[in-house]
This record gives structure tokens, sequence and C-alpha cells, in this order.
């Protein structure tokens, strides 16, 4: 297992420029993760000689950019708008592989109350298909989410419903496109997240770590401390052999400390996972 982490708690911090990416860079090495997670947000441009900064700043506190969250509109009722999003998208991918990022997380866009479910699917698919054309020609992995709503869009996800979710997953199928599964959005919506992630658990790319407090919508509490089942979840990404990227997605607005106890929960729940697995054989 690696571990990074997209630090939410931090991200106003960050945007105004109160707490620098490598402030964050610095952290994330002290408690000796393997990747740290950048959101578009924290980008001042697109510029290429900005962004070989930005890498070589992160690169020099001895840790990398695991994953390069974007937040893609593909399902705007609006033709021109979709078409901006898909340029500003494979922009976005341009400078995941600028940084050195593994991976790029999409998204498939918001639900607008103009977009019926097919022509958002047919939308969403569509946009999804050319992200992922981008990513291999740039040489990055591109990861969709079973997303729930960044606080940028006046609506939530289009996809954030589980069966919309796996439709579009499932017609992404023969590309290069793998998923990012978030553990805390399907329990905010009273679903079950495990037979989700059993549809998904042979193209997984990642893996968001996030919890929360409520099933009648996403309220973001310290790991461990919600409703989101982590034994069953790490027990069952261990019997299907995961070892890629656990990404903590730290919202519980505590800080330095509410980074410092998910890390620590994530390592002592996984490595208890490990142990049992291993005590039969």
């Amino acid at each position: 297992m690696k571990l990074s982490c997209l630090p939410v708690s931090f991200f106003s911090e960050i945007v105004r420029g109160t707490m620098s990416v490598n402030q964050w860079a610095a952290m994330g090495s002290s408690l000796r993760l393997d990747g740290i997670d950048l959101s578009v947000l924290f980008l001042e441009t697109l510029d290429a000689v900005y962004l070989r900064n930005i890498r070589r700043g992160i690169e020099e506190e001895g840790i990398r950019v695991a994953v390069l969250n974007t937040y893609p509109d593909l399902t705007h009722p609006d033709e021109a708008a979709r078409d901006r999003e898909q340029a500003q998208l494979e922009a976005h991918i341009e400078a995941a592989g600028l940084l050195g990022a593994e991976m790029v997380r999409v998204t498939a866009g918001q639900d607008h109350p103009e977009t019926d479910r097919s022509r958002g699917i047919a939308w969403a698919v569509e946009g999804l298909r050319g992200a992922a054309q981008k990513a291999e020609d740039v040489g990055v992995t591109p990861v969709y989410e079973n997303h729930s709503k960044p606080g940028a869009w006046h609506y939530p996800d289009f996809s954030y419903p589980s069966d919309i979710f796996l439709e579009i997953a499932d017609r992404l199928q023969g590309t290069c496109m793998k998923i990012l599964f978030d553990t805390a959005n399907p329990v905010s919506r009273g679903e079950k997240p495990l037979p989700i992630l059993h549809r998904v658990i042979d193209r997984l790319g990642c893996v968001h770590a996030a919890d929360t407090s409520s099933e009648q919508g996403l309220r973001p509490v310290l790991l461990g401390t919600g409703l989101v089942p982590f034994d069953d979840i790490f027990s069952f990404l261990k019997q299907s052999g995961y070892e890629g990227w656990i990404s903590i997605e730290e919202a519980s607005g505590l800080g330095k400390r509410g980074v410092e106890e998910a890390v620590r929960f994530v390592r002592n729940t996984w490595m208890y996972k490990y142990r049992r697995s291993h005590r039969w054989r």
C-alpha cells in the first residue's frame, strides 16, 4: 500500500497563499507519506516553467505528487461550455504530467437540472474518453471518482448516485481510465460501499479514505470516527491483493492534528488487516 493525502482541511490556506505547496510537501514528507495530492486550485498558472518549479520544490522535500485533482463539468447542458471544460481538463492533464503526478483525478460533472440521465451519461462518457486518450499521450493515469460535490460547484456530481457512476464506469472499459473509489461518498447517500467496490476492484487505481457522520449528505469527520466501515473495506482490499494508492481525504478541519491522526488510523488499520490475512497462511 502506498499512502498519500489530499489536504482538504488546508485548501483555503493554500489557495489564499498563507500556506505554500512546499510547506504541504514538507508536512507530507515529515509524516513519511509516499506522495501528496494537489488540487488544480493550488496552481497559480499552468505555465510550464512555474509547474516545473513546483515539482522541483516538492521533490526537494523527498516526496512526489501522487494525484492532481481536477473538477471538469462534462455534463453542462451548453455545448460550448462543455467544450471549454474539455479543453481545460486537457490542459490540467498536461499540468499533471509536468508536475510528475502519477494520476489525475477526473469527474463527470454537475447534476444540472437541464441535463437528463441519458444525455448526461453520454456527455460524461464522451468527455472522459477524450480525457483518457489525452492522459495516455501525456503518460499519467486518469482516475474517475464516485464523487460528491466540491465547494466550487453549484450542484452535486451527476454521478453521485452509484447506479449512474457504475454505468459510466462500465462504458469506459477498454480505455486507460481507472477508478478512484471514495469510501465516504456512497455512505453519505445511505448506500453500502462494498457492493460498489466489488464492481470496480479490477480497475481500481486509487482509494480516497474519507469518512462521514451522516447518511443524508456528506459531513466530513476525522477518519475512523464516522460511519464508513473501514475494517470491511480494508479487509476486502487485502483479500483482493490491492497494493496501490490510498489517498487520505483529510477534511475534518482539525489542521495538522487531523492529518496526523488520519495517517496513524490508516496505517494501523491496514497493518492490522495485513497481520490477520497472514496469520492463517
